[in-house]
């Protein structure tokens, strides 16, 4: 399955990413399949390939949320945002609620 994956490029502390093609289990240093564009987040600044992430989305590649977003900002697709940072982590899942403690069994009552 494909991926449509942002690939950290760029000094530390002076982050920029590459929107990427890639294999949805490869590692994201490996090698790729096509580069779509570049995102500058302390500029604000992106440049996307739209007709090439269109043909992608089309074949059935998933960009991740963070991508998604991207796209949706940069008008390629149209839809809502995901919200990316209140996800719970894996294997936590709904951590604010207690489990409800089942009740203990009730006593027959006598019959009079």
């Amino acid at each position: 399955m494909l991926a449509i994956k942002l690939k950290r490029i760029g000094k530390k502390h002076q982050p920029s990413f590459r929107i990427i093609v890639i294999e949805k289990r490869h590692k994201i240093f490996g090698r790729f399949i096509e580069d779509l564009g570049w995102m500058d987040p302390k500029a604000h600044a992106a440049e996307i390939n739209k007709e090439r992430a269109l043909y992608w989305v089309g074949v059935g590649a998933e960009p991740t949320d963070t991508v998604h977003n991207l796209l949706i900002k940069e008008g390629v697709l149209e839809g809502k945002k995901i919200p990316v940072h209140n996800k719970p982590k894996k294997g936590e899942g709904n951590a604010s609620a207690a489990p409800a403690a089942p009740e203990a069994p009730k006593a027959p009552e006598a019959a009079a």
